[in-house]
């Protein structure tokens, strides 16, 4: 199975509503899609491609090369037709696998039975071929393959990814409830900030928001941060494309920047969270950080900036009538000190957005894991009103 030269079906999957943003990433890396859907988009590439859409992508979760497609309705003909399969050509017997799925048949109570099944079919059909049988596991840090099965069809796929790429691999400290990496991306891609501009993201948490804006803006791609993908372990694997790829990276990293990012947060403890985790991504030099209250954040005057919040939701804090405070002082902070600039605030409570005071131009549509959330944009201009003839836009 010459995979890593073979075109397939390859299914670029991210969270939901991220698939607009990977969509543009996935263009503009010279890619064409053949369609796309509301949790990722397929194209049809080879396995040595997806090294690259690997290194390169800042919304996507995992990058899934089709091996075959089939129709069942059963287990053992699951069984039936995974054993009949050359593993032996991309699974090393003496290497390790481990099985996912996304299942939806009615004959499957849990998808652990089918993870099984495929497991089974893979080491039997190495062992009859290579008379030693590989180990298998639940670790994603090797070869992973993936099951998709919808009513009577089903689809094995190479994960090339892994682990998944949801995660850069600088953030080696999480703090307290932090926004994932992809969905951070998303979130700036989705603001008007044209990466020269100030971007100032007070009640910063872990820092993620401003160091994803400033991995952007360098052109620093999620790929610098990790050395190990589920592709590097399928047989005919050349790690020479690996390095030619991340020399690529290291390349077209923009240096010299002048930018101002300005990061605040009361908490000290989040605010030494995000310069070691900026330090650990490269940027903390790009960063400005401050310890402070959210409406001491320094907010340059005279620019066209961004400004992004992400407070609380009321998921986690039991006071909502102090978080409805907090969302008017976010409201007055904008309107007094961020004139001229874009605001936006990234919630999953619409009442406590009813607080802010300000009519949204936007509202885009996001999920934190499984919260419906809103990032709410607001034209902050420096005159007391909207120019005449402008609208804004309805949700």
């Amino acid at each position: 199975m010459q995979v890593f030269h073979t075109k397939s079906k390859v299914i670029i999957t991210c969270n939901k509503r991220l698939a607009s943003y990977l969509a543009d990433e996935v263009s503009a890396l010279g890619y064409t899609i053949i369609r796309s859907f509301p949790t990722g988009v397929e194209l049809n590439i080879t396995l040595t491609e997806c090294i690259k859409l690997n290194l390169n992508l800042r919304c996507a979760s995992q990058i899934l090369y089709q091996l075959k497609s089939f129709k069942i309705n059963s287990p053992e003909e699951l069984y039936r037709e995974v054993v009949d399969m050359p593993w032996e050509e991309l699974i090393d017997f003496a290497g390790y696998f481990s099985v996912t799925s996304n299942v939806d048949n009615e004959t499957i109570t849990t998808p652990l039975f089918t993870n099984l099944k495929v497991k089974d079919a893979i080491v039997d059909r190495i062992k009859e071929k290579k008379g030693i049988r590989p180990n298998s596991g639940a670790d994603a840090n090797k070869t992973v393959i993936h099951l998709y099965w919808k009513d009577e069809n089903a689809d094995i796929f190479i994960d090339t990814s892994g682990e998944t790429l949801a995660k850069h691999g600088y953030r080696k400290i999480p703090g307290k409830a932090p926004m994932l990496e992809a969905l951070a991306a998303g979130v700036v891609m989705s603001t008007k900030w044209d990466m020269k501009s100030p971007f100032i993201n007070p009640m910063c948490g872990s820092g993620t928001l401003a160091i994803e804006a400033a991995l952007l803006a360098t052109n620093r791609r999620p790929g610098l941060y990790r050395m190990n993908y589920g592709f590097m372990h399928i047989l005919g694997y050349d790690e020479q494309v690996f390095f030619a790829e991340r020399r690529i990276l290291k390349d077209q990293v923009v240096k010299n920047v002048d930018l101002t990012i300005v990061a605040s947060d009361i908490s000290e403890d989040a605010v030494d969270v995000s310069r070691k985790n900026a330090k650990t991504a490269g940027v903390d030099t790009l960063i400005t950080f401050e310890v402070c209250d959210f409406a001491e954040t320094p907010v340059p005057q005279d620019a066209n900036g961004v400004v992004v919040f992400n407070p609380e939701y009321g998921e986690r804090l039991g006071v909502h009538s102090q978080l409805e405070l907090t969302y008017k002082r976010i409201g007055d902070f904008m309107k007094k000190e961020c004139k001229s600039y874009t605001g936006y605030i990234f919630t999953g409570n619409p009442d406590l957005a009813k607080k802010i005071g300000l009519k949204a131009a936007r509202k885009l549509e996001f999920y934190n894991g499984k919260l419906d959330c809103r990032m709410l944009e607001y034209e902050l201009y420096s005159g007391s009103r909207r120019p005449e003839g402008e609208r804004p836009v309805k949700d």
